[in-house]
């Protein structure tokens, strides 16, 4: 289950972190809120944060990793916000 964010999160600008994609390490630069949701993501997924990357790394076209990483984060939560508003399949109506 994804966690809402955290209130005592730095928001102010955007945050660099050394990360490994694909065995190469690169740097990438993020907000506080797409670092938060893709450690989320990662852990829902049981994988670490550098696998998560590395798979984004891999569908982007010619967009920036940064700009891939922020797009697959609003792609999963807007699926995630749909199963959780789906009717189950045992709901009660037939």
């Amino acid at each position: 289950m994804i966690r809402p964010l955290p209130k005592n999160l730095d928001r102010d600008r955007p945050s660099k972190r050394s990360v490994t994609v694909a065995g190469h390490p690169t740097s990438l630069s993020l907000e506080a809120e797409f670092w938060f949701y893709l450690r989320e993501i990662a852990a829902e997924r049981s994988q670490t944060l550098n696998e998560l990357l590395t798979e984004i790394d891999a569908r982007r076209d010619r967009r920036g990793l940064s700009s891939a990483a922020r797009v697959f984060v609003l792609d999963y939560l807007g699926e995630y916000v749909n199963r959780l508003g789906s009717p189950s399949p045992d709901d009660g109506k037939t």
